[in-house]
Protein backbone atom coordinates (compact mmCIF):
# COMPACT_ATOMS: atom_id res chain seq x y z
CA UNK A 1 0.00 0.00 0.00
CA UNK A 2 1.49 3.28 -1.01
CA UNK A 3 1.47 6.25 1.32
CA UNK A 4 -0.85 9.14 0.49
CA UNK A 5 2.12 11.50 0.68
CA UNK A 6 3.78 9.64 -2.17
CA UNK A 7 0.61 9.88 -4.22
CA UNK A 8 0.51 13.63 -3.66
CA UNK A 9 4.15 13.92 -4.71
CA UNK A 10 3.49 12.02 -7.92
CA UNK A 11 0.46 14.16 -8.59
CA UNK A 12 2.41 17.38 -8.14
CA UNK A 13 5.09 16.06 -10.49
CA UNK A 14 2.48 15.26 -13.12
CA UNK A 15 1.02 18.72 -12.83
CA UNK A 16 4.47 20.26 -13.15
CA UNK A 17 5.04 18.44 -16.43
CA UNK A 18 1.62 19.24 -17.87
CA UNK A 19 1.07 21.99 -20.39
CA UNK A 20 -0.91 24.01 -17.86
CA UNK A 21 0.72 24.25 -14.46
CA UNK A 22 -0.71 24.77 -10.99
CA UNK A 23 1.90 26.32 -8.70
CA UNK A 24 1.64 27.45 -5.08
CA UNK A 25 3.85 30.47 -5.86
CA UNK A 26 1.26 31.79 -8.29
CA UNK A 27 3.55 31.93 -11.35
CA UNK A 28 0.94 30.44 -13.67
CA UNK A 29 1.63 32.13 -16.99
CA UNK A 30 0.82 28.88 -18.79
CA UNK A 31 -2.78 29.32 -17.63
CA UNK A 32 -3.19 32.73 -19.25
CA UNK A 33 -5.55 31.48 -21.96
CA UNK A 34 -7.68 28.83 -20.23
CA UNK A 35 -7.38 30.14 -16.64
CA UNK A 36 -7.62 26.45 -15.64
CA UNK A 37 -5.17 25.14 -13.00
CA UNK A 38 -3.75 21.64 -13.41
CA UNK A 39 -5.20 20.26 -10.20
CA UNK A 40 -6.44 16.93 -11.45
CA UNK A 41 -10.20 17.43 -11.31
CA UNK A 42 -13.09 19.27 -12.91
CA UNK A 43 -13.92 22.80 -11.70
CA UNK A 44 -16.87 23.37 -9.40
CA UNK A 45 -19.86 25.05 -10.98
CA UNK A 46 -21.35 27.28 -8.26
CA UNK A 47 -18.81 29.92 -7.18
CA UNK A 48 -18.57 31.08 -3.56
CA UNK A 49 -16.56 34.21 -4.34
CA UNK A 50 -17.52 37.49 -5.98
CA UNK A 51 -15.81 40.24 -7.91
CA UNK A 52 -16.79 43.86 -7.28
CA UNK A 53 -15.61 47.17 -8.79
CA UNK A 54 -15.93 50.80 -7.74
CA UNK A 55 -17.33 51.99 -11.04
CA UNK A 56 -19.10 50.87 -14.21
CA UNK A 57 -17.61 53.30 -16.75
CA UNK A 58 -14.11 54.15 -17.88
CA UNK A 59 -12.08 55.96 -20.48
CA UNK A 60 -8.50 55.16 -21.57
CA UNK A 61 -6.04 55.64 -18.71
CA UNK A 62 -8.65 55.42 -15.94
CA UNK A 63 -8.08 53.28 -12.87
CA UNK A 64 -10.79 50.93 -11.56
CA UNK A 65 -10.58 49.33 -8.12
CA UNK A 66 -11.27 45.56 -8.32
CA UNK A 67 -12.11 43.42 -5.26
CA UNK A 68 -12.14 39.59 -5.09
CA UNK A 69 -13.71 38.36 -1.86
CA UNK A 70 -15.33 35.32 -0.25
CA UNK A 71 -14.56 32.36 2.06
CA UNK A 72 -10.90 31.49 2.69
CA UNK A 73 -9.01 30.64 -0.49
CA UNK A 74 -5.40 29.75 -1.28
CA UNK A 75 -4.92 30.80 -4.89
CA UNK A 76 -6.44 33.14 -7.47
CA UNK A 77 -5.95 34.43 -11.00
CA UNK A 78 -7.60 37.66 -12.21
CA UNK A 79 -7.88 39.04 -15.74
CA UNK A 80 -9.96 41.56 -17.68
CA UNK A 81 -11.23 40.52 -21.13
CA UNK A 82 -13.40 41.75 -23.95
CA UNK A 83 -16.92 41.11 -22.62
CA UNK A 84 -18.15 40.17 -26.09
CA UNK A 85 -15.30 37.68 -26.68
CA UNK A 86 -14.25 36.06 -23.43
CA UNK A 87 -11.81 33.76 -25.23
CA UNK A 88 -9.80 36.74 -26.42
CA UNK A 89 -6.49 37.83 -24.80
CA UNK A 90 -6.35 39.80 -21.56
CA UNK A 91 -7.11 43.51 -21.75
CA UNK A 92 -5.34 46.34 -19.88
CA UNK A 93 -2.91 46.12 -17.00
CA UNK A 94 -3.06 45.94 -13.22
CA UNK A 95 -1.43 47.73 -10.29
CA UNK A 96 -1.06 45.98 -6.94
CA UNK A 97 -2.51 47.20 -3.66
CA UNK A 98 -0.69 44.67 -1.43
CA UNK A 99 2.44 42.90 -2.66
CA UNK A 100 2.35 40.40 0.21
CA UNK A 101 -0.56 38.46 -1.27
CA UNK A 102 -0.61 39.34 -4.97
CA UNK A 103 1.80 39.62 -7.88
CA UNK A 104 1.67 40.78 -11.48
CA UNK A 105 1.96 38.45 -14.46
CA UNK A 106 2.33 39.12 -18.15
CA UNK A 107 -0.11 37.27 -20.39
CA UNK A 108 0.58 37.46 -24.11
CA UNK A 109 2.03 40.78 -25.25
CA UNK A 110 0.43 42.90 -22.52
CA UNK A 111 2.64 43.51 -19.51
CA UNK A 112 1.07 43.15 -16.05
CA UNK A 113 -2.20 41.97 -17.63
CA UNK A 114 -3.01 39.42 -14.87
CA UNK A 115 -2.77 39.09 -11.10
CA UNK A 116 -2.15 35.92 -9.08
CA UNK A 117 -1.27 34.83 -5.54
CA UNK A 118 2.23 34.77 -4.09
CA UNK A 119 1.76 31.80 -1.75
CA UNK A 120 -0.76 29.29 -0.44
CA UNK A 121 -1.50 31.44 2.62
CA UNK A 122 -5.25 31.72 3.15
CA UNK A 123 -6.92 34.95 2.10
CA UNK A 124 -10.44 36.39 2.21
CA UNK A 125 -10.07 39.55 0.16
CA UNK A 126 -7.80 40.76 -2.64
CA UNK A 127 -7.74 44.34 -3.96
CA UNK A 128 -6.02 45.44 -7.17
CA UNK A 129 -6.36 48.34 -9.64
CA UNK A 130 -7.07 47.88 -13.32
CA UNK A 131 -5.72 50.49 -15.75
CA UNK A 132 -7.77 50.90 -18.93
CA UNK A 133 -5.64 50.79 -22.12
CA UNK A 134 -5.93 53.19 -25.04
CA UNK A 135 -7.22 50.43 -27.35
CA UNK A 136 -9.73 48.98 -24.87
CA UNK A 137 -12.83 47.27 -26.27
CA UNK A 138 -16.21 48.90 -25.68
CA UNK A 139 -17.12 46.53 -22.88
CA UNK A 140 -14.73 44.76 -20.48
CA UNK A 141 -15.55 41.96 -18.04
CA UNK A 142 -13.43 40.85 -15.10
CA UNK A 143 -12.87 37.12 -14.63
CA UNK A 144 -11.28 35.21 -11.75
CA UNK A 145 -10.17 31.66 -11.06
CA UNK A 146 -10.22 30.85 -7.33
CA UNK A 147 -8.59 27.83 -5.64
CA UNK A 148 -10.06 27.01 -2.23
CA UNK A 149 -8.13 23.75 -1.88
CA UNK A 150 -6.03 21.77 -4.28
CA UNK A 151 -9.00 20.07 -5.96
CA UNK A 152 -11.70 22.57 -5.03
CA UNK A 153 -11.61 25.47 -7.45
CA UNK A 154 -13.74 27.60 -9.74
CA UNK A 155 -12.68 28.76 -13.20
CA UNK A 156 -13.56 32.08 -14.87
CA UNK A 157 -15.90 33.34 -12.18
CA UNK A 158 -17.76 36.15 -13.99
CA UNK A 159 -17.40 39.64 -12.55
CA UNK A 160 -18.96 42.99 -13.41
CA UNK A 161 -18.88 44.45 -16.91
CA UNK A 162 -17.50 47.97 -17.27
CA UNK A 163 -17.99 50.06 -20.40
CA UNK A 164 -16.34 53.05 -22.02
CA UNK A 165 -18.23 56.19 -20.98
CA UNK A 166 -18.78 57.39 -24.56
CA UNK A 167 -20.30 54.07 -25.67
CA UNK A 168 -24.08 54.11 -25.92
CA UNK A 169 -24.65 50.51 -27.10
CA UNK A 170 -25.88 48.11 -24.39
CA UNK A 171 -23.40 45.88 -22.66
CA UNK A 172 -23.48 42.17 -23.52
CA UNK A 173 -25.24 39.89 -21.03
CA UNK A 174 -23.34 38.72 -17.99
CA UNK A 175 -22.00 35.23 -18.62
CA UNK A 176 -22.83 32.52 -16.12
CA UNK A 177 -20.05 30.31 -14.84
CA UNK A 178 -21.03 27.38 -17.04
CA UNK A 179 -21.15 29.59 -20.12
CA UNK A 180 -17.82 31.20 -19.49
CA UNK A 181 -16.08 27.96 -18.72
CA UNK A 182 -15.50 25.58 -21.61
CA UNK A 183 -14.44 22.73 -19.36
CA UNK A 184 -17.73 22.39 -17.48
CA UNK A 185 -20.73 20.25 -18.31
CA UNK A 186 -24.27 19.97 -16.96
CA UNK A 187 -24.68 17.45 -14.17
CA UNK A 188 -27.90 15.77 -13.01
CA UNK A 189 -28.84 13.39 -10.20
CA UNK A 190 -29.68 9.70 -10.66
CA UNK A 191 -32.94 8.84 -8.90
CA UNK A 192 -32.57 5.06 -8.43
CA UNK A 193 -30.04 2.20 -8.74
CA UNK A 194 -29.08 0.93 -12.18
CA UNK A 195 -30.77 -2.13 -13.63
CA UNK A 196 -29.27 -5.21 -15.26
CA UNK A 197 -32.30 -5.43 -17.52
CA UNK A 198 -31.09 -5.59 -21.11
CA UNK A 199 -27.65 -6.93 -20.24
CA UNK A 200 -26.58 -9.32 -22.98
CA UNK A 201 -29.42 -8.28 -25.28
CA UNK A 202 -29.40 -4.49 -25.52
CA UNK A 203 -26.23 -3.48 -23.71
CA UNK A 204 -22.78 -4.82 -22.91
CA UNK A 205 -22.43 -5.48 -19.15
CA UNK A 206 -19.68 -6.44 -16.75
CA UNK A 207 -20.77 -7.63 -13.31
CA UNK A 208 -18.80 -8.78 -10.29
CA UNK A 209 -19.83 -11.12 -8.78
CA UNK A 210 -21.30 -12.64 -11.93
CA UNK A 211 -25.01 -11.98 -12.46
CA UNK A 212 -25.21 -9.74 -9.37
CA UNK A 213 -27.91 -7.10 -8.95
CA UNK A 214 -26.50 -3.56 -9.52
CA UNK A 215 -28.69 -2.35 -6.67
CA UNK A 216 -27.05 -4.64 -4.10
CA UNK A 217 -24.33 -3.34 -1.80
CA UNK A 218 -21.78 -5.88 -3.04
CA UNK A 219 -22.16 -5.59 -6.82
CA UNK A 220 -19.72 -3.86 -9.15
CA UNK A 221 -21.50 -2.97 -12.39
CA UNK A 222 -20.40 -1.45 -15.70
CA UNK A 223 -22.57 -1.22 -18.81
CA UNK A 224 -22.24 0.19 -22.33
CA UNK A 225 -25.25 0.87 -24.53
CA UNK A 226 -24.78 2.16 -28.06
CA UNK A 227 -27.12 4.94 -29.17
CA UNK A 228 -26.41 5.92 -32.81
CA UNK A 229 -22.96 7.55 -32.82
CA UNK A 230 -22.52 7.62 -29.04
CA UNK A 231 -22.35 5.18 -26.13
CA UNK A 232 -24.19 5.62 -22.82
CA UNK A 233 -22.12 4.28 -19.91
CA UNK A 234 -23.24 3.33 -16.40
CA UNK A 235 -20.90 2.44 -13.54
CA UNK A 236 -21.71 1.60 -9.92
CA UNK A 237 -20.24 -0.22 -6.95
CA UNK A 238 -19.81 -0.28 -3.17
CA UNK A 239 -17.27 2.52 -2.81
CA UNK A 240 -17.12 5.65 -0.70
CA UNK A 241 -14.04 6.94 -2.54
CA UNK A 242 -13.92 6.42 -6.28
CA UNK A 243 -14.80 4.04 -9.09
CA UNK A 244 -12.89 3.92 -12.35
CA UNK A 245 -12.73 1.87 -15.50
CA UNK A 246 -10.15 1.81 -18.25
CA UNK A 247 -9.84 0.48 -21.77
CA UNK A 248 -6.52 -1.21 -22.44
CA UNK A 249 -4.75 -3.03 -25.26
CA UNK A 250 -3.32 -5.54 -22.77
CA UNK A 251 -3.84 -6.75 -19.21
CA UNK A 252 -1.31 -4.31 -17.76
CA UNK A 253 -1.81 -0.74 -16.59
CA UNK A 254 -0.24 1.78 -18.93
CA UNK A 255 -1.26 3.59 -22.11
CA UNK A 256 -4.94 3.23 -21.18
CA UNK A 257 -8.07 5.34 -21.64
CA UNK A 258 -9.58 5.83 -18.16
CA UNK A 259 -12.80 7.25 -16.70
CA UNK A 260 -13.11 8.18 -13.03
CA UNK A 261 -16.07 8.91 -10.75
CA UNK A 262 -14.71 10.47 -7.54
CA UNK A 263 -16.63 11.22 -4.35
CA UNK A 264 -15.53 14.71 -3.36
CA UNK A 265 -17.28 16.07 -0.26
CA UNK A 266 -20.45 14.05 -1.00
CA UNK A 267 -20.53 15.14 -4.62
CA UNK A 268 -19.34 12.94 -7.47
CA UNK A 269 -17.01 14.42 -10.07
CA UNK A 270 -16.63 12.55 -13.35
CA UNK A 271 -13.48 12.99 -15.39
CA UNK A 272 -11.41 11.35 -18.09
CA UNK A 273 -7.76 10.46 -17.71
CA UNK A 274 -4.84 8.73 -19.37
CA UNK A 275 -2.87 6.02 -17.56
CA UNK A 276 0.87 5.96 -18.13
CA UNK A 277 2.45 2.80 -16.74
CA UNK A 278 1.68 2.25 -13.03
CA UNK A 279 1.67 5.93 -12.07
CA UNK A 280 -0.98 8.43 -11.04
CA UNK A 281 -3.51 9.07 -13.83
CA UNK A 282 -3.09 12.12 -16.06
CA UNK A 283 -6.46 13.82 -15.61
CA UNK A 284 -7.70 15.70 -18.68
CA UNK A 285 -8.46 19.40 -18.61
CA UNK A 286 -10.99 19.09 -21.42
CA UNK A 287 -13.89 16.74 -20.85
CA UNK A 288 -15.41 14.78 -23.71
CA UNK A 289 -18.38 13.55 -21.68
CA UNK A 290 -22.05 14.52 -21.91
CA UNK A 291 -25.24 13.83 -19.93
CA UNK A 292 -23.28 13.33 -16.71
CA UNK A 293 -25.28 12.06 -13.71
CA UNK A 294 -24.42 10.63 -10.31
CA UNK A 295 -25.87 9.24 -7.09
CA UNK A 296 -24.55 8.42 -3.60
CA UNK A 297 -26.96 6.26 -1.61
CA UNK A 298 -27.21 2.93 0.22
CA UNK A 299 -23.45 2.46 0.22
CA UNK A 300 -23.26 2.68 -3.59
CA UNK A 301 -21.48 5.17 -5.78
CA UNK A 302 -23.18 5.53 -9.17
CA UNK A 303 -22.34 7.63 -12.19
CA UNK A 304 -23.41 7.68 -15.81
CA UNK A 305 -22.39 9.65 -18.87
CA UNK A 306 -22.33 9.61 -22.63
CA UNK A 307 -19.42 9.88 -25.06
CA UNK A 308 -18.99 9.60 -28.79
CA UNK A 309 -17.84 6.33 -30.32
CA UNK A 310 -15.03 8.25 -31.99
CA UNK A 311 -13.47 11.39 -30.54
CA UNK A 312 -10.67 12.47 -32.88
CA UNK A 313 -10.51 15.93 -31.30
CA UNK A 314 -9.62 14.52 -27.87
CA UNK A 315 -6.13 13.09 -27.50
CA UNK A 316 -6.00 9.88 -25.46
CA UNK A 317 -9.64 8.87 -26.01
CA UNK A 318 -9.88 5.43 -27.63
CA UNK A 319 -12.42 4.57 -30.32
CA UNK A 320 -15.21 2.45 -28.85
CA UNK A 321 -15.69 0.33 -31.96
CA UNK A 322 -12.46 -1.61 -31.24
CA UNK A 323 -11.79 -4.49 -28.85
CA UNK A 324 -10.06 -3.86 -25.52
CA UNK A 325 -9.38 -5.42 -22.16
CA UNK A 326 -11.57 -3.63 -19.62
CA UNK A 327 -10.38 -2.74 -16.11
CA UNK A 328 -12.73 -1.86 -13.25
CA UNK A 329 -11.17 -0.47 -10.06
CA UNK A 330 -12.23 1.12 -6.80
CA UNK A 331 -10.40 2.82 -3.97
CA UNK A 332 -10.31 5.55 -1.38
CA UNK A 333 -10.43 9.29 -1.98
CA UNK A 334 -9.01 11.89 0.36
CA UNK A 335 -9.75 15.51 1.07
CA UNK A 336 -10.51 17.50 -2.02
CA UNK A 337 -11.08 14.37 -4.10
CA UNK A 338 -7.46 13.18 -4.05
CA UNK A 339 -7.55 9.53 -5.09
CA UNK A 340 -5.28 6.89 -3.58
CA UNK A 341 -3.94 3.70 -5.10
CA UNK A 342 -6.49 0.89 -5.04
CA UNK A 343 -5.79 -1.62 -2.28
CA UNK A 344 -6.81 -4.61 -4.34
CA UNK A 345 -6.28 -5.76 -7.89
CA UNK A 346 -8.67 -4.20 -10.43
CA UNK A 347 -11.27 -6.40 -12.05
CA UNK A 348 -9.97 -7.34 -15.53
CA UNK A 349 -11.85 -9.07 -18.32
CA UNK A 350 -10.41 -12.40 -19.42
CA UNK A 351 -10.25 -11.32 -23.07
CA UNK A 352 -10.60 -8.48 -25.56
CA UNK A 353 -14.15 -7.14 -25.97
CA UNK A 354 -15.83 -4.65 -28.29
CA UNK A 355 -18.42 -2.77 -26.22
CA UNK A 356 -20.26 -1.61 -29.34
CA UNK A 357 -20.35 -5.10 -30.85
CA UNK A 358 -22.59 -7.99 -29.89
CA UNK A 359 -24.11 -7.27 -26.43
CA UNK A 360 -22.77 -9.60 -23.75
CA UNK A 361 -23.17 -10.08 -20.01
CA UNK A 362 -19.80 -11.10 -18.63
CA UNK A 363 -17.84 -11.21 -15.41
CA UNK A 364 -14.18 -10.68 -14.79
CA UNK A 365 -11.41 -11.58 -12.42
CA UNK A 366 -9.42 -9.55 -9.94
CA UNK A 367 -6.67 -12.14 -10.08
CA UNK A 368 -4.69 -13.07 -13.22
CA UNK A 369 -4.84 -16.70 -14.28
CA UNK A 370 -1.12 -17.26 -13.70
CA UNK A 371 -1.41 -15.97 -10.13
CA UNK A 372 -4.47 -18.14 -9.55
CA UNK A 373 -2.53 -21.17 -10.80
CA UNK A 374 0.40 -20.18 -8.56
CA UNK A 375 -1.83 -20.08 -5.48
CA UNK A 376 -3.72 -23.27 -6.38
CA UNK A 377 -0.55 -25.32 -6.92
CA UNK A 378 0.99 -24.07 -3.68
CA UNK A 379 -2.13 -24.98 -1.75
CA UNK A 380 -2.17 -28.48 -3.29
CA UNK A 381 1.49 -28.96 -2.44
CA UNK A 382 1.58 -27.63 1.10
CA UNK A 383 -1.90 -28.49 2.34
CA UNK A 384 -2.15 -32.02 0.96
CA UNK A 385 1.01 -33.71 -0.37
CA UNK A 386 3.51 -32.40 2.22
CA UNK A 387 1.22 -32.75 5.22
CA UNK A 388 0.13 -36.28 4.36
CA UNK A 389 3.68 -37.30 3.49
CA UNK A 390 4.97 -36.10 6.86
CA UNK A 391 2.23 -37.94 8.78
CA UNK A 392 2.97 -41.17 6.87
CA UNK A 393 6.72 -40.99 7.52
CA UNK A 394 6.30 -40.08 11.18
CA UNK A 395 3.66 -42.57 12.30
CA UNK A 396 3.25 -45.34 9.70
CA UNK A 397 6.68 -47.00 9.67
CA UNK A 398 5.56 -49.74 12.14
CA UNK A 399 2.10 -49.97 10.55
CA UNK A 400 3.32 -50.57 6.97
CA UNK A 401 6.77 -52.02 7.73
CA UNK A 402 5.83 -55.46 6.36
CA UNK A 403 4.11 -54.12 3.22
CA UNK A 404 6.19 -53.51 0.11
CA UNK A 405 5.75 -51.63 -3.15
CA UNK A 406 8.27 -52.02 -6.00
CA UNK A 407 10.77 -53.62 -3.63
CA UNK A 408 10.61 -50.90 -0.97
CA UNK A 409 8.56 -50.53 2.19
CA UNK A 410 5.12 -49.11 1.49
CA UNK A 411 5.39 -46.17 3.90
CA UNK A 412 8.67 -45.09 2.26
CA UNK A 413 7.29 -45.29 -1.28
CA UNK A 414 4.18 -43.29 -0.32
CA UNK A 415 6.30 -40.72 1.50
CA UNK A 416 8.76 -40.38 -1.39
CA UNK A 417 5.99 -40.11 -4.00
CA UNK A 418 4.20 -37.34 -2.05
CA UNK A 419 7.40 -35.41 -1.44
CA UNK A 420 8.55 -35.58 -5.07
CA UNK A 421 5.07 -34.39 -6.07
CA UNK A 422 5.53 -31.46 -3.69
CA UNK A 423 8.87 -30.58 -5.30
CA UNK A 424 7.32 -30.69 -8.78
CA UNK A 425 4.25 -28.60 -7.86
CA UNK A 426 6.30 -26.05 -5.92
CA UNK A 427 8.81 -25.66 -8.76
CA UNK A 428 6.10 -25.08 -11.38
CA UNK A 429 4.22 -22.70 -9.09
CA UNK A 430 7.42 -20.81 -8.21
CA UNK A 431 8.03 -19.85 -11.85
CA UNK A 432 4.51 -18.55 -12.60
CA UNK A 433 4.69 -15.16 -10.80
CA UNK A 434 7.97 -14.36 -12.55
CA UNK A 435 6.37 -15.18 -15.89
CA UNK A 436 3.39 -12.97 -15.04
CA UNK A 437 5.42 -10.02 -13.74
CA UNK A 438 8.23 -10.39 -16.21
CA UNK A 439 10.70 -10.28 -13.33
CA UNK A 440 10.82 -9.55 -9.62
CA UNK A 441 7.83 -7.87 -7.94
CA UNK A 442 8.66 -4.84 -5.82
CA UNK A 443 5.09 -4.59 -4.47
CA UNK A 444 4.66 -7.99 -2.81
CA UNK A 445 6.41 -7.31 0.51
CA UNK A 446 8.12 -10.29 2.18
CA UNK A 447 6.13 -12.89 0.25
CA UNK A 448 8.59 -13.38 -2.65
CA UNK A 449 11.60 -13.47 -0.32
CA UNK A 450 10.07 -16.16 1.87
CA UNK A 451 8.91 -17.97 -1.27
CA UNK A 452 12.49 -18.15 -2.51
CA UNK A 453 13.59 -19.56 0.85
CA UNK A 454 10.86 -22.22 0.68
CA UNK A 455 11.87 -23.10 -2.88
CA UNK A 456 15.53 -23.46 -1.85
CA UNK A 457 14.65 -25.75 1.07
CA UNK A 458 12.29 -27.75 -1.15
CA UNK A 459 15.11 -28.47 -3.62
CA UNK A 460 17.68 -29.08 -0.88
CA UNK A 461 15.55 -31.67 0.95
CA UNK A 462 15.44 -34.38 -1.81
CA UNK A 463 19.09 -33.71 -2.70
CA UNK A 464 20.04 -34.35 0.91
CA UNK A 465 17.83 -37.48 0.96
CA UNK A 466 19.80 -38.86 -1.99
CA UNK A 467 22.91 -39.00 0.22
CA UNK A 468 21.32 -40.53 3.32
CA UNK A 469 23.52 -43.09 5.11
CA UNK A 470 22.43 -46.66 5.73
CA UNK A 471 20.34 -47.54 8.78
CA UNK A 472 23.28 -48.54 10.94
CA UNK A 473 25.77 -45.93 9.78
CA UNK A 474 27.18 -43.62 12.51
CA UNK A 475 25.98 -40.52 10.62
CA UNK A 476 22.43 -41.79 10.21
CA UNK A 477 21.25 -40.02 13.39
CA UNK A 478 22.78 -36.74 12.19
CA UNK A 479 21.09 -37.15 8.80
CA UNK A 480 17.73 -37.82 10.44
CA UNK A 481 18.03 -34.63 12.49
CA UNK A 482 18.97 -32.48 9.47
CA UNK A 483 16.27 -34.07 7.33
CA UNK A 484 13.61 -33.38 9.95
CA UNK A 485 14.74 -29.83 10.73
CA UNK A 486 14.97 -28.84 7.05
CA UNK A 487 11.52 -30.22 6.30
CA UNK A 488 9.96 -28.62 9.39
CA UNK A 489 11.52 -25.24 8.58
CA UNK A 490 10.24 -25.43 5.01
CA UNK A 491 6.71 -26.25 6.20
CA UNK A 492 6.65 -23.39 8.73
CA UNK A 493 7.97 -20.88 6.17
CA UNK A 494 5.48 -22.16 3.58
CA UNK A 495 2.55 -21.54 5.92
CA UNK A 496 3.81 -18.02 6.74
CA UNK A 497 4.33 -17.33 3.03
CA UNK A 498 0.80 -18.49 2.22
CA UNK A 499 -0.59 -16.27 4.99
CA UNK A 500 1.15 -13.26 3.41
CA UNK A 501 0.27 -14.21 -0.16
CA UNK A 502 -3.46 -14.61 0.42
CA UNK A 503 -3.90 -10.87 1.04
CA UNK A 504 -1.70 -9.56 -1.75
CA UNK A 505 -3.62 -7.49 -4.35
CA UNK A 506 -2.91 -9.99 -7.15
CA UNK A 507 -4.87 -12.74 -5.32
CA UNK A 508 -6.62 -11.14 -2.33
CA UNK A 509 -8.78 -13.98 -1.05
CA UNK A 510 -11.84 -12.96 1.01
CA UNK A 511 -10.80 -11.44 4.31
CA UNK A 512 -10.95 -12.50 7.15
CA UNK A 513 -12.21 -15.85 5.82
CA UNK A 514 -8.82 -16.73 4.35
CA UNK A 515 -6.97 -16.08 7.62
CA UNK A 516 -9.40 -18.07 9.74
CA UNK A 517 -9.40 -20.96 7.26
CA UNK A 518 -5.61 -21.13 7.21
CA UNK A 519 -5.53 -21.02 11.00
CA UNK A 520 -8.08 -23.86 10.97
CA UNK A 521 -5.84 -25.93 8.69
CA UNK A 522 -2.78 -25.37 10.91
CA UNK A 523 -4.82 -26.34 13.99
CA UNK A 524 -6.16 -29.41 12.14
CA UNK A 525 -2.65 -30.59 11.23
CA UNK A 526 -1.14 -29.89 14.65
CA UNK A 527 -4.13 -31.52 16.37
CA UNK A 528 -3.77 -34.69 14.28
CA UNK A 529 -0.03 -34.80 14.93
CA UNK A 530 -0.54 -34.41 18.69
CA UNK A 531 -3.29 -37.06 18.71
CA UNK A 532 -1.05 -39.62 17.00
CA UNK A 533 1.86 -38.76 19.32
CA UNK A 534 -0.33 -39.32 22.38
CA UNK A 535 -1.61 -42.59 20.91
CA UNK A 536 1.93 -43.86 20.26
CA UNK A 537 2.99 -42.94 23.79
CA UNK A 538 -0.02 -44.74 25.29
CA UNK A 539 0.80 -47.90 23.32
CA UNK A 540 4.37 -47.90 24.61
CA UNK A 541 3.20 -47.42 28.20
CA UNK A 542 0.64 -50.24 27.81
CA UNK A 543 3.33 -52.70 26.74
CA UNK A 544 5.72 -51.67 29.54
CA UNK A 545 3.27 -52.56 32.34
CA UNK A 546 2.60 -56.06 31.06
CA UNK A 547 4.00 -58.85 33.24
CA UNK A 548 7.50 -59.88 32.34
CA UNK A 549 6.48 -63.10 30.62
CA UNK A 550 7.84 -63.69 27.11
CA UNK A 551 4.61 -65.25 25.78
CA UNK A 552 2.39 -62.62 27.33
CA UNK A 553 4.66 -59.87 26.05
CA UNK A 554 4.54 -61.18 22.51
CA UNK A 555 0.80 -61.63 22.66
CA UNK A 556 0.34 -58.16 24.11
CA UNK A 557 2.61 -56.57 21.51
CA UNK A 558 0.72 -58.30 18.72
CA UNK A 559 -2.58 -57.11 20.16
CA UNK A 560 -1.25 -53.57 20.71
CA UNK A 561 0.16 -53.39 17.19
CA UNK A 562 -3.17 -54.50 15.71
CA UNK A 563 -5.06 -51.98 17.81
CA UNK A 564 -2.61 -49.21 16.94
CA UNK A 565 -2.64 -50.08 13.23
CA UNK A 566 -6.44 -49.79 13.01
CA UNK A 567 -6.56 -46.52 14.95
CA UNK A 568 -3.84 -44.89 12.86
CA UNK A 569 -5.43 -45.93 9.59
CA UNK A 570 -8.78 -44.46 10.67
CA UNK A 571 -7.07 -41.23 11.75
CA UNK A 572 -5.19 -41.06 8.43
CA UNK A 573 -8.41 -41.43 6.41
CA UNK A 574 -10.11 -38.71 8.45
CA UNK A 575 -7.02 -36.49 8.18
CA UNK A 576 -6.80 -36.86 4.40
CA UNK A 577 -10.52 -36.08 4.06
CA UNK A 578 -10.10 -32.99 6.25
CA UNK A 579 -7.15 -31.78 4.20
CA UNK A 580 -9.17 -32.20 1.01
CA UNK A 581 -11.97 -30.10 2.53
CA UNK A 582 -9.54 -27.27 3.30
CA UNK A 583 -7.99 -27.59 -0.16
CA UNK A 584 -11.34 -27.50 -1.97
CA UNK A 585 -12.39 -24.45 0.08
CA UNK A 586 -9.24 -22.57 -0.96
CA UNK A 587 -9.55 -23.62 -4.61
CA UNK A 588 -13.17 -22.43 -4.72
CA UNK A 589 -12.13 -19.09 -3.20
CA UNK A 590 -9.31 -18.72 -5.75
CA UNK A 591 -11.70 -19.45 -8.60
CA UNK A 592 -14.12 -16.76 -7.43
CA UNK A 593 -11.69 -13.86 -7.10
Amino acid sequence: VELPGFAVAVWMFVCFCASVGGYPNGKVREACTSMVPCHGSSPHLSPEHIITVNGTGFKPGDSIEVHLSGPDFEGFFIQARDAGHLDSPAVGSFVLADRRYSQLLTCGRTKNSAVSHTSKAKKKDIKVYWIAPGDAPKHVQFLATVVKKYRIFWVKIPGPIVSQTDVLSPAPPLYSTSEAMSTSYPVSYISKPFSASGCGSMKFCIRNPSNCDPGSASCFFLSFQQEESSVFIEMSGPSEGYLAFALSHDQWMGGDDAYLCVNEDHRVHVSTAHLKKRSYPFLDLENALEDVSWRLADGLLQCSFRRGIRLPAYKGRFNLDTSYYIFLADGEAGEGGLIYKHHRQPLVTDGLYNVTGLPQDIGGSRSPRLIKAHGALMFVAWITTVSIGVIVARFFKPVWSHSFLFGKELWFQVHRMLMLTTVMLTSISFVLPFVYRGGWSQQAGFHPYLGCAVMALTIFQPLMAGFRPSHHAPRRQLFNWFHWSTGTTARILAVVTMFLGMDLPALDLPDPWDTYTMIGFVAWHVGTDVLLEIHSYCLVRKVEVIEDDRVQILQSLTSAEAEGRLFKQIVLIIYVCGNLVFLIAFLIAINQV
